[in-house]
């Protein structure tokens, strides 16, 4: 009774019905993760960070010009 049921409709219809459901599957998958929060930094880390980045920048110009001799530009 299946055999015949399957013969009247074809294997195109069992080809579409599993692509959907490998399409739903796929949706379904990805909609499932959730999105990750996104890290904020507080107004004291970016100001520790700004103050070590110049810190770093004076120190690199120091060396810099003790190092060569010559006037900073």
């Amino acid at each position: 009774m299946a055999q015949r049921l399957i013969a009247r409709i074809g294997s195109g219809f069992w080809l579409a019905l599993v692509s959907i459901g490998i399409g739903v599957a796929g949706i379904a998958g990805c909609a499932a993760d959730s999105p990750k929060p996104s890290t904020t930094m507080t107004p004291d880390q970016v100001k520790r960070n700004a103050d070590k980045s110049f810190e770093r920048l004076q120190q690199e110009e120091k060396n810099r010009t003790t190092g060569s001799g010559s006037a900073p530009y």
